[in-house]
């Protein structure tokens, strides 16, 4: 029998590897920017990366959190998902920290991870782990591929699926052999997912419902979460308040989502939120609560949680609706949708002079406050010297403690998508590599790593990426040479003693970051504050910039545990 050798010749030239049509896929998927670590079981695919002429850069991290961390910071600052890419085993589970602080903030990301191949998964072979088994509890949805033809379904599948509802982290579990076999460059990427279906629009009978609520309030208060920006609302939630002069306060993760110097805003609420919030929140009449969760650092001991008010509450994920507070007007929908629907409702407010006034009257009477020090350096004096010398614009990133909250205290936002710090999970080591994925994502921008001595050590490896790349992100260490927030709490509830929470042997971060090739600074005076930081913002690279603050401050004012969001202690009177 004759063989058709042009016919032979097209088949060779329609095969692909599994790896190759994965990176099809991506191009496909208009991705631009994939954060990863190589390692055996994803070999195939970075020598597919190797092979093929691709649209989108890949950032190599020096540890697979700090890629997590990037592809977080950069999807909170795009709005776009982050793209992450490890390798089998430990590859994939150094990434559980990131899956799991990206869930607990909404967060969309598309993970892939190399499987050992299908003949021996479940006999522990080598750098096998059970990643469905794992990663189920902590990402929106998971895959382990079995076929290479359904590779690009599901890989669209998951895009879908993290970006849209309440977005989130999605897993894709790869095994070796479908990487690297050869099928034809022929297959279906359509899907279908009769299953999923968020609801964005809003039931137009509990709009009629909430505007009714909201005629009748003498003391309405708006609590604005993160929600508000990842629905791209931040327009509509300003038309709104300013259009009914409702009183607005926000969540940790919420800055940003209405402007911080806005007459109308109160600040952050919760566990070291103002006065003039928690105390809104306590006494008003009417709560509405658009994209935020409830958690327990915002309620407090939730007796004592709006315990006046009609509780309404806007959000896509009908499972946070009366999760932790009764909820009396459920609203499930896109923020941005709820608004604008909420603005074309016949509305019409009470007369609302005296609760303005008490509210103003609690911003003027019982404002922030700190002690001024002058060497070593004001943690919250040098966090308002960056606010005024950035002028506001900045990107910054935090890890978790005292210098997140100084940053959420005394920075304020006025623009959405600026602030990027983990709220959730209050993950240490997040700040830095998340500057490192949100300088990538707003390279025009300047982008603050403001981080502790603790938590950058965690993650300072990624300094090998701001080299090689000549990424200017500035990482600002708030060095008060302790686990600052361990501390506070073990000085407020463990009578001052200070297990294992206090730094005697940090090293000398000028000397580390010179030895990675990035510009060092140290400063401990406060009379050299601004000047270096107007020189290092200025300055077209990278710096870590070793600020010496005050070693026993404390983050006031604080609600402590199992308090009411009205018994503050720490209030300037």
């Amino acid at each position: 029998m004759k063989v058709d050798a042009s016919h032979e010749m097209e088949v060779k030239q329609n095969l692909i590897t599994g790896a190759d049509l994965l990176i099809k896929t991506l191009i496909e998927a208009e991705v631009d920017t994939v954060f990863g670590y190589p390692g055996g079981a994803v070999l195939p695919i970075y020598d597919a990366l190797y092979r093929n002429e691709t649209p989108f850069e890949h950032i190599l991290s020096r540890h697979e959190q700090g890629s997590i961390h990037a592809a977080e910071g950069y999807a909170r600052v795009t709005g776009k998902p982050g793209v992450v890419i490890a390798t089998s085993g430990p590859g994939a589970t150094n990434l559980i920290t990131g899956i799991t602080d990206a869930m607990m903030d909404s967060l969309p990301l598309v993970i892939f991870t190399g499987q050992v191949a299908k003949n021996v998964i479940g006999t522990d072979a080598f750098q096998e782990a059970d990643v469905m088994g794992i990663t189920t509890p902590i990402t929106k949805y998971n895959y382990q591929v079995s076929e290479i033809g359904d590779l690009p379904r599901i890989v669209n599948e998951a895009f879908h699926i993290a970006t849209t509802g309440r977005p989130g982290p999605v897993v894709i579990d790869i095994p070796k052999n479908i990487s690297a076999n050869i099928t034809l460059d022929d297959y279906e990427d359509d899907f279908y997912l009769p299953g999923y279906q968020p609801t964005i629009n809003p039931n137009p009978l509990q709009i009629i419902k909430l505007a009714d609520a909201l005629s009748k309030a003498k003391k309405p208060l708006l609590l604005v979460g993160a929600g508000t920006l990842f629905a791209d609302a931040t327009e509509e939630l300003k038309q709104f308040a300013e259009s009914f002069q409702l009183p607005v306060t926000t969540t940790l993760l919420g800055l940003g989502s209405f402007p911080g110097s806005n007459e109308l805003s109160l600040g952050m609420a919760g566990m070291h939120g103002t006065y003039a919030a928690n105390m809104a929140i306590y006494e008003c009449d009417l709560l509405l609560n658009i994209g935020a969760r409830f958690d327990d650092r915002l309620t407090g001991n939730i007796e004592h949680f709006a315990p006046n008010a009609v509780v309404a509450h806007i959000d896509i994920d009908p499972a946070e609706i009366g999760k932790n507070i009764q909820t009396h007007i459920p609203v499930v929908a896109d923020a941005k949708k709820a608004l604008a629907a909420l603005l074309n409702a016949k509305l019409e407010m009470q007369e609302q002079e005296e609760w303005m006034e008490q509210l103003q009257q609690n911003k003027r009477d019982f404002p922030l406050w700190y002690q001024r020090n002058e060497s070593p350096i004001s943690p919250q004096w040098l966090i308002e010297q960056i606010y005024n010398i950035s002028r506001g614009e900045a990107v910054v990133t935090t890890d978790v403690g005292q210098h997140q909250m100084w940053a959420a205290q005394f920075y304020t936002f006025d623009k959405p998508n600026n602030w990027v710090t983990s709220g959730g999970l209050g993950t240490m080591g997040f700040g830095f590599p998340a500057a490192v994925g949100a300088q990538l994502g707003r390279p025009d921008d300047l982008v603050i790593a403001l981080v502790g001595d603790g938590g950058f050590q965690m993650t300072l490896q990624e300094l090998s990426v701001v080299k090689a790349r000549n990424l200017p992100v500035k990482v600002i260490i708030v060095n008060n040479e302790a686990l600052g927030m361990v501390r506070q709490w073990q000085e407020s509830f463990y009578e001052e003693r200070y297990s294992e929470s206090l730094f005697s042997d940090n090293p000398d971060f000028v000397k580390l970051a010179e030895s990675y090739g990035v510009r060092g600074v140290k400063v401990d005076q406060e009379a050299d504050v601004r000047k270096t930081l107007e020189e290092i913002f200025a300055y077209d690279g990278p710096v870590v910039a070793d600020f010496r603050v005050v070693r026993l401050t404390s983050v006031l004012p604080m609600i402590a545990p199992g308090k009411g969001i009205h018994e503050m202690v720490g209030v300037k009177k």
